[in-house]
């Protein structure tokens, strides 16, 4: 805008341009202000590596594809009023596990968009429920063309991009949505409080004698006609490491979920056995073989009734989640229970939730998380 002054030295020269002047700075301020209103978006980095615009104000959020996502938005929200559309195997869980009991707001979502085998969408259905943004995996190059052709505002969000390491995972996740939602930005918090518990836990593992260490068996899912176990190159694996324990299929060419027969468990002949949410199994299935044909009588980890179910919280816990610190934990202390006995896990659970969360569970629903029913079983 041109300078005021050489105006102001004459005065009547500044009483005609007055009109004009006023004028101007009415519609310099009407332009700046439009401006400013028509500047509703921003744009992020997301995890498949694109920049994208997204609204700075989201009210309407649909997850495809991206399992634990749902649970880590309501937990980041304290609240899950804005998730409008998530996967089937995302509510399956949540009914069955404390998402629900917490945020009950969560069983309004719709599925109808979602390919219950978790390979395809329908984008219509989609349409319908108006959602601002879409997280999907990032992986899933494919989806990602899918909904941008459909208009989508669309979010890449890893899970395998950080080598399943889980607690780097759960951190990324985070650091997304608290740049995507500055107001509830919990990054820093979660971010320390879990390299907190995982630096702990390699503290007190590292002190585990090699003749003590725990051969483990990761029992992803288990039916009458199959056994798929953790390959070197799965949350299993991860999982193990981070405990210093020994992943008893980590040299198997096969690298995620790989399926094995009892004669290569007898081989193996693990010590503990951590079954995930990702079956209906329970440790009592393995004690009394009620499924299939199978005898794990023989098996270490069974003779000494150290098979376990792994903990469902707001989400089933082998893969990353709100409640993998708390998930380590309970690992690290399932194996090394001398190493751990301090370790008082419904505590260390509520303590969590407060601190990084704000989220205040009582013992009851703390101690739910690691007695979960078969009902949340993905398939």
């Amino acid at each position: 805008m041109k300078k005021l002054s050489k105006i102001l030295m004459v005065f009547f020269a500044s009483i005609m341009m007055f009109g004009a002047v006023t004028t101007n700075q009415n519609t310099v301020n009407a332009a700046s202000t439009k401006s400013t209103a028509t500047v509703k978006t921003k744009t992020i980095k997301d995890q498949a590596g694109d920049k994208v615009k997204v609204p700075k104000k989201i009210k309407r959020i649909a997850v495809v594809g991206i399992y634990p996502l749902p649970s880590v938005l309501a937990t980041f929200f304290d609240s899950a009023d804005k998730i409008v559309g998530m996967p089937v195997a995302s509510m399956k869980a949540a009914k069955n596990g404390l998402l629900s009991e917490m945020y009950p707001e969560i069983l309004k979502a719709k599925t109808d968009f979602d390919d219950p085998n978790g390979s395809d969408i329908n984008t219509e259905e989609l349409k319908k429920l108006k959602p601002d943004v879409v997280f999907y995996s990032a992986n899933d190059a494919t989806m990602k063309q899918k909904l941008q052709n459909a208009g989508f505002t669309a979010v890449g969000v890893s899970a395998v991009g950080y080598n399943f390491d889980a607690i780097k995972t759960l951190n990324a996740w985070i650091s997304l949505l608290s740049k995507m939602f500055p107001a509830n930005d919990r990054a820093k918090i979660v971010k320390d409080y879990s390299n907190k518990v995982y630096n702990k836990v390699q503290k007190r593992v590292k002190k585990v004698d090699n003749a003590d260490i725990q051969n483990v068996f990761f029992l992803f899912q288990y039916t009458d006609s199959s056994i798929v176990t953790s390959g070197p190159h799965f949350f299993g694996q991860y999982w193990s490491d981070a405990i210093g324990a020994k992943n008893v299929a980590s040299d198997l060419t096969q690298k995620s979920g790989v399926p094995v027969n009892m004669e290569q468990i007898y081989n193996w002949n693990p010590q503990v056995i951590f079954i995930t949410n990702f079956t209906q199994a329970q440790p009592k299935d393995l004690y009394n073989n009620s499924i299939g044909n199978y005898d794990w009588s023989k098996v270490d980890a069974v003779k000494n009734h150290r098979v376990y179910k792994m903990p469902l919280g707001m989400y089933r816990s082998y893969t990353p989640g709100v409640d993998t610190p708390i998930t380590l934990l309970w690992l690290a202390k399932t194996a090394y229970p001398s190493e751990f006995k301090d370790i008082n896990i419904t505590k260390e659970t509520k303590t969590y939730y407060k601190k990084v969360f704000n989220v205040k569970l009582t013992n009851k629903q703390a101690k739910s998380i690691f007695k979960p029913t078969s009902a949340a079983s993905a398939y």
